[in-house]
């Protein structure tokens, strides 16, 4: 009798353990809706590479204060130019909508949606959905 009592009891503990160890993550959930959000890069970093390479082409330019002039014309411009060669390029990114297991929902914003679809289990981590 103690060993089926035993035995009943290894059971009953083997399947509450999974039951147990999904109701504590507080931070999974399923995926309800993935939307592809467009937008424009930063124009930071092409303002500093176009004056970078700007001015270095402006340098090859004249001789004394014709080349400072001509490398500051450079680095402007190449400013200009990449600000709105940067501007132009759009960059896509995902706004995947979480139902947690709480109830509640949770919208994040990122780069890539790799393995992840409408009904995947995920977990926010780091403000990001990632798949179980």
């Amino acid at each position: 009798m103690k060993k089926l009592a035993a035995v009943f009891f290894a059971v009953v503990f083997a399947l509450c353990v999974p039951v147990a160890a999904m109701a504590s993550c507080g931070d999974c959930g399923r995926v309800q809706k993935i939307d592809t959000v467009v937008g424009h890069r930063s124009t930071t970093g092409g303002m500093i590479t176009g004056a970078v390479v700007g001015g270095l082409l402006g340098n090859q330019v004249g001789k004394g204060s014709g080349k400072t002039v001509a490398t500051v014309a450079g680095a402007a411009g190449g400013a200009y130019a990449g600000n709105k060669i940067a501007k132009n390029m759009e960059k896509t990114q995902y706004q995947v909508t979480v139902r947690m297991e709480d109830g509640h929902y949770e919208t994040v914003v990122q780069n890539s949606v790799k393995n992840i679809h409408v009904g995947t289990s995920v977990r926010i981590r780091n403000h990001k959905a990632v798949r179980l």
